[in-house]
């Protein structure tokens, strides 16, 4: 049976050294480094991980210039560890999560804050304020056995060259394997997958112009917001 038009190209994201890396789904924890939830007004200890998804065509590659998001004048940055998946399942264990990791990239959470607070404000979905087009730049995924150890390593975000976030990665709430193991509790996690796993304290406004650096141990991406 044919299509009735032709389909829209594969969303890939670029792994370091070469070869593209199908995306079938983007997940993302939010409140994930206490410093950040507290920011936010909430209590780190108060709730279990909170998930939320953006479209698997919302990647954009490194090096890219970004517009400036529509419908808002309030548009944040979150540098944030990405993980890519190989394999998934269901109610997999926090102890056999990294048999499902194919590498890491470091990525950036583009959230549209207004739409967010509203959203909050009114007990709704963060849909507009996270999923919309182009919202969520990432680097290079560098496979897990050229990384290396993650746990002494920092994530930081840079823009126009000032550090605006600066944290150990291991200052997350619920690690790379417990957010693989609470996801799969809730969704069948497949190869093509990738985990946004959170953004430490220091999230804050972009302008037209700005230049965005995340770096997640040895992980990069740079990109830019167009004028």
């Amino acid at each position: 049976m044919k299509f009735v038009f032709d389909p829209p190209p594969q969303p890939a994201a670029r792994i370091a050294g070469g070869g593209l890396f199908p995306v079938r789904r983007i997940f993302c924890i939010g409140r994930n480094y206490a410093d950040h939830v507290r920011e936010m007004g909430g209590d780190p200890k108060a709730q279990p991980p909170v998930f939320f998804t953006k479209p698997a065509d919302a990647v954009t590659a490194d090096g890219s210039v970004i517009p400036y998001a529509q419908a808002t004048d309030d548009l944040h940055y979150e540098g944030e560890l990405v993980v890519a998946l190989k394999a998934g399942g269901k109610n997999i264990g926090a102890e056999k999560a990294s048999d499902m990791i194919f590498g890491y990239a470091a990525g950036c959470d583009l959230t549209r804050r207004d739409h967010q607070r509203r959203a909050k404000d009114a007990g709704a979905p963060w849909d507009t304020a996270k999923g919309f087009d182009l919202s969520a730049p990432m680097g290079d995924i560098i496979p897990a056995n050229e990384v290396g150890d993650l746990s002494t390593a920092e994530i930081k975000t840079l823009v126009n060259g000032e550090t605006r976030q600066s944290a150990p990665l291991s200052q997350m709430i619920w690690s790379v394997g417990d957010i693989i193991a609470a996801l799969s509790e809730q969704f069948e996690l497949k190869a093509g997958d990738l985990i946004f796993t959170g953004t430490p304290e220091g999230v804050g406004p972009l302008e037209r112009g700005d230049a965005v650096t995340v770096e997640a141990g040895p992980c990069s991406l740079s990109f830019r917001i167009a004028e």
